[in-house]
């Protein structure tokens, strides 16, 4: 029987960072991974089906409210401000930065730390997406930062907000957020010429056990792949571990969705994959990286919707996903958005 994670991934889906590589690949070799007790892959998706997922509401994406966020003069834009179209990437390998660059980062890090936590408060029964993307934006610019995903090839919103079987780039809208419901807020913020990036899931009242677990296995996947981090660990030890914490929890790990190197610019080089692989590449020093599993309860089957943003479970499942952006050391690893 083929290992269920060795089959041909069909997304074509348009993400915020579009991978270089054919999504249309195996992940890793069978003799490396326990496969689950089914025969036929239909018969996991069957079983994926008849699995309880929990009480929460499936959400259907609301109106989005096209008002404009005014950009002061004053504030430092990036390159795609203007046009939508980020420049060409500027490193084909992972950049090792400078103590200027890196005392920059930490600056853009800790501000979009700070950002994520102020928003994730407001993140309360009967406050729409819409309102929460207002409060983002008002804050950041009070910061006197940009909010990098806004008209990011063509993003129309300052964050992304993305709630239950949503899994990432939901645009904010007028839903309500709900009892139970889970939301994931992420932020990036650009602040003196260089990007911050971080997001969390969030609990909105009662969440039930399933949707609790669900975030906290998440969370544990993101803590446990950041500690294998160090100099000249090979990059696909991230994804290894990511898979293997998400799996023991009986979860499956989204392979879509990729973290990336960033700096001055949104999103380079390296690619971060959060499943078991073997792509080449180590870590140096003055490395920065996103870390950001997006882990959920069902398949790994994603559609992506008209707006041509929003990515949704197919089969429904909710998600979550956490994230950190991270320095590589001489001697480990420091999280900069902590």
């Amino acid at each position: 029987m083929h290992c269920l994670l060795c089959f041909e991934i069909n997304l074509a889906v348009s993400l915020f960072h579009k991978s270089s590589r054919n999504l249309y690949r195996n992940f890793h070799s069978c003799n490396t991974r326990k496969s689950p007790p089914f025969k036929y892959f239909s018969e996991f998706l069957l079983w994926q089906k008849k699995k309880n997922f929990g009480k929460y509401s499936i959400v259907s994406p609301g109106n989005v409210v096209n008002h404009e966020r005014l950009i002061p003069p004053h504030i430092r834009t990036p390159p795609y401000f203007s046009t939508g179209q980020p420049p060409a990437a500027l490193f084909s390998v992972p950049e090792v930065k400078d103590q200027n660059s890196l005392q920059g980062m930490k600056r853009a890090c800790h501000l979009a730390r700070e950002i994520l936590e102020h928003i994730g408060e407001e993140a309360k029964i009967g406050v729409t997406t819409e309102e929460l993307d207002r409060y983002a934006h008002e804050r950041i610019i009070e910061a006197n930062a940009y909010p990098s995903p806004l008209n990011y090839k063509g993003f129309p919103k300052s964050v992304c907000t993305s709630v239950n079987n949503v899994v990432c780039h939901g645009i904010p809208d007028d839903r309500p957020l709900e009892d139970g419901d889970i939301i994931n807020i992420d932020v990036t913020v650009y602040f003196e010429g260089f990007h911050g990036d971080c997001s969390k899931t969030f609990l909105v009242g009662n969440v039930d056990e399933c949707g609790k677990k669900l975030v906290e296995v998440t969370e544990l996947c993101l803590k446990n792949a950041i500690e294998v981090c160090k100099p000249n660990a090979p990059y696909s030890v991230i994804g290894n571990v990511v898979e293997e914490t998400a799996r023991n929890h009986g979860f499956t790990v989204l392979p879509a969705i990729l973290g990336h190197g960033i700096g001055s610019y949104f999103h380079g080089p390296p690619e971060v994959w959060h499943v078991c692989n073997s792509y080449g590449g180590v870590m140096r020093p003055g490395n920065t990286f996103t870390i950001e599993p997006a882990v959920t309860q069902g398949s790994m089957e994603l559609e992506l919707l008209d707006d041509g943003w929003t990515v949704i479970t197919a089969d429904q499942a909710r998600t979550a996903q956490c994230e950190h952006t991270v320095l590589i050391t001489d001697s480990g690893v420091e999280i900069l958005t902590e």
